[in-house]
Order: C-alpha cells, then structure tokens, then sequence
C-alpha cells in the first residue's frame, strides 16, 4: 500500500510542472499579465506592431502587461496548434477592444517544463 501511494505521489509531482500551449491559450483569454508570467521563460523574444527584442521574464512581463492594458483582451481564439523542430506552437486571433492581433506563440522544453520563449502580436486589418 506505502509503495503504491508513493507512486501515485511521484507522478503527480512530475506532472504538476507540465505546461500546455492551452494553459497558455487560457492565460492570454485573461489578458492578465500575472497570470500569463508563470509560463514565461528566463528570456523571451516578443515581436509587436510597435517594437521587437529578446527581454529578461522580468523585462517581458512589462512589455506585455503594458499591451495587455492599452488593449483590453476580450478573447484569445486558437485557430491552430503544433509541433517544429521540438518547439510547439499556436497560431491564434486575440480579440481585443482595439482591433484584433494574430498571435503566435512557441514553447520550448527546459528540463521538466514547457516555457513561453517567443511571442508575436500582428495586427489583423
């Protein structure tokens, strides 16, 4: 019985760190910052109408918090999700109060986790 609980406690402690490009999905249909920060890697590539780098979690976390504010989101639509060269990714439409952007983004694995490394806000005409 020990031995069975103990399997059972090391699974869900291995699978409790595993992030999907849904959790993602959910996050961004927040358009809560806090929320979308725990899948952030150490560094992210963001690429927007108005500028483009590679920021620090930290420094990301601004740069989308300030968009997030400016354009208050309404609803985040996956219109398709896979896999590249180990990386997955989404391709979907974020309905905001000021226009719609097509959003992509991609997610690496690093050790024991799936991280948010790149993120594109293109806006839809």
């Amino acid at each position: 019985m020990g031995l069975i609980l103990l399997a059972i406690s090391l699974s869900l402690v291995s699978f409790s760190n595993f992030f999907t490009i849904d959790d993602v999905a959910t996050a961004m249909r927040s358009g809560n910052i806090s929320r979308l920060s725990v899948y952030l890697d150490s560094r992210v590539d963001i690429s927007m109408p108005d500028r483009s780098d590679s920021y620090s979690k930290s420094q990301a976390e601004m740069v989308i918090g300030d968009f997030f504010n400016s354009n208050e989101v309404r609803n985040f639509r996956i219109r398709h999700k896979g896999e590249n060269s180990g990386s997955e990714y989404c391709v979907g439409v974020l309905e905001t109060k000021n226009g719609d952007y097509q959003t992509t983004f991609f997610m690496r694995q690093k050790g024991d986790r799936q991280l948010l490394e790149e993120l594109r806000f293109q806006s839809i005409q």
